[in-house]
């Protein structure tokens, strides 16, 4: 028997992948509940990059694979400092608070829940975390992804205040 013509392989993906919250949402209609899923799903290479997406469905399977294509739609690259953040970052999104501080070789990543999942698939090795206010995971992750964001590099900071390279290595 010969090898089937429409076998394809599994497609290998770059990226990890992880569940932070699936919602039930029931429907009542005349015949009893409908339920549908809703998935918050993470995506990161663990090298810098990571995204977040939402996906809803009927199906809980599906709404995960949906949420997983929206976060490799929207990926960001997390500034760092060797193994850790540059700087130590305080944002505010809905009720939700995050603080990200960066830490010392060897101290690992110290945080939990959504902030947790975020950082490990974006590559951050050392760091010290905290949600503060709601745990609400849908906020807590947007406000991880806006601490992400308010973050800058070194040479980023260098660059907007106008300082050439040469001035830059002449200060070192």
């Amino acid at each position: 028997m010969g090898k089937r013509e429409n076998f394809e392989p599994a497609v290998v993906s770059e990226f990890d992948e992880s569940v932070i919250a699936v919602n039930r949402s029931a429907k009542v209609v005349k015949g009893g509940k409908n339920f549908s899923f809703g998935a918050l799903v993470v995506v990161g290479d663990r090298n810098g990059r990571v995204g977040y997406g939402y996906g809803k469905a009927n199906e809980v399977s599906d709404a995960i694979r949906k949420g997983g294509e929206a976060a490799r739609r929207n990926l960001v690259r997390i500034p760092m400092n060797g193994q850790t953040l540059p700087h130590e970052i305080e944002v505010k999104f809905g009720g939700a608070r995050v603080l990200l501080r960066p830490a010392s070789n060897g101290t690992g990543l110290i945080a939990g829940g959504a902030v947790r999942a975020i950082l490990e698939l974006g590559g951050v090795k050392d760091v010290l975390a905290k949600s503060l206010g709601a745990s609400n995971a849908s906020n807590v992750t947007k406000a991880t992804f806006k601490a992400i964001a308010g973050l800058s590099s070194r040479s980023e900071v260098m660059v907007r205040r106008g300082l050439a390279k040469a001035e830059v290595a002449e200060n070192n």
